[in-house]
């Protein structure tokens, strides 16, 4: 999971009304988007496998106040 700052949110909720892409909003999810799925690839290493199929990347906002981001990250580990 990923902590949402405070202020960053501020500007991207400002950004949001007004039109537009958030920028900072989209740095995040890429960032926890990356990790989850190196997490991925490094549990199918420890597993044997030398690839990962079927990946699902699902997003979701938990916490007070929508606070907290998380990104879970699912597929089947194989060798090919």
């Amino acid at each position: 999971m990923v902590g949402a700052n405070v202020f960053r949110d501020l500007f991207a909720t400002v950004r949001d009304i007004v039109g537009g892409r958030s920028a900072t909003s989209e740095r995040g999810l890429a960032e926890a988007r990356e990790v989850a799925m190196q997490e991925v690839q490094e549990r199918a290493t420890e597993l044997g496998a030398n690839a990962v199929i079927a990946i699902d990347i699902d997003y979701e906002v938990l916490g007070q106040n929508n606070g907290m981001l998380m990104v879970s990250v699912s597929g089947t580990a194989v060798v090919c």
